[in-house]
């Protein structure tokens, strides 16, 4: 296992590095940075050349990208053109939110669906299995804004119009050291990821139990007289397991990253919504410090996810 470890890790890094040099290429194309200098009067052409070269916009591309990965590489992350602030600094601050949405949504997302799935394929083509089955699919098709603003317009506005207790929305001031407005403001946000996270989990669930529940050895498990309880937990449950845990190794990462359109959305101070403010401007420090923190996560994850399956399936050996 060692071995492949260790193979997996020289991987990584090559893939990270090709990962880096697309997005530093697509990052630096798609915006300028200074081009909101360009209709300012008070600004000449040549204060413009200045300030371009200060910020070492005028070297060419594979210039500014060895300088870039040889500070990344050393943990440095480049100063954001607009705030000035360094770049980790800045996601020092703004993590901490992104997991504190991302990670409940995601505990919570993952004991609802595990339920419905279960109850959808015990419980195939009965009435249960049918309204589970209408919800994910309404759930998984509509779009993350709508259900966002859908949540807002139900228990913000509505609930303050007649009068009923209703939760706060983004455009509220709060002070998120305040535990009391943190938890009132995630209920909304939560809510929104939970419902479309949900949806598609527990379809997912349904399909692996299914599949499982059709094969040899649970034919055989109830042959011998074992319960349905202990055919459903001790076979199915743990076989079913592995595909559900490749989406959850996979989708941990992201949980780094935020979930942009919520935030925005919600105006949630996490790593989503810095990614989409600073995008906006061009300041491709910022955006390729985020990048590149989700992309190594992603690889990562994608390792531990492969030696997490040797503990759910013994069958499988990593060499």
């Amino acid at each position: 296992m060692w071995s492949y470890l260790a193979r997996r890790l020289v991987q990584a890094l090559f893939t990270l590095l090709i990962i880096t040099v697309l997005c530093f290429i697509l990052t630096r194309l798609s915006a300028d940075p200074l081009a909101q200098y360009a209709t300012n009067p008070n600004m000449s052409a040549a204060d413009r050349a200045a300030l371009r070269e200060r910020l070492g916009l005028n070297r060419p591309l594979p210039v500014q990208y060895l300088r870039w990965l040889g500070l990344a590489v050393q943990g440095e992350l480049g100063k954001s053109f607009f705030s000035k602030q360094p770049v980790s600094l800045m996601i020092a601050q703004r993590l901490p939110m992104t997991l504190i949405l991302m990670v409940t949504a995601e505990i919570i997302t993952l004991a609802v669906a595990l339920i419905l799935g279960i109850i959808s394929a015990v419980k195939q083509y009965s009435f249960l299995d049918n309204l589970i089955t209408t919800f994910s699919f309404v759930g998984y098709s509509m779009p993350i804004f709508f259900i966002a603003l859908g949540l807002i317009l139900i228990f913000a506005v509505k609930f303050k119009q007649m009068g009923w207790p209703y939760m706060p929305t983004g455009a509220d001031i709060w002070d998120p050291k305040d535990l009391g407005q943190l938890v009132r403001h995630m209920v909304l946000p939560v809510s929104a990821l939970v419902i479309i996270t949900t949806a598609n989990y527990s379809r997912f669930i349904r399909s692996s139990i299914l599949e499982v529940l059709g094969m040899d050895y649970v034919r055989t498990a109830r042959a011998k007289g074992l319960t349905e309880r202990a055919v459903l937990y001790k076979h199915a449950l743990r076989n079913a397991a592995l595909p559900f845990v490749t989406i959850i190794g996979l989708d941990i990462p992201y949980l780094l990253g935020g979930a942009l359109v919520t935030e925005s959305v919600f105006a949630w101070p996490g790593m989503g919504r810095l990614f989409w403010e600073y995008a906006q401007r061009g300041d491709f420090p910022v955006v390729l410090g985020v990048l590149l923190i989700v992309s190594t996560a992603v690889v990562l994850f994608t390792i531990i996810t492969d030696m997490v399956y040797t503990l759910v399936d013994p069958r499988i050996r990593l060499g």
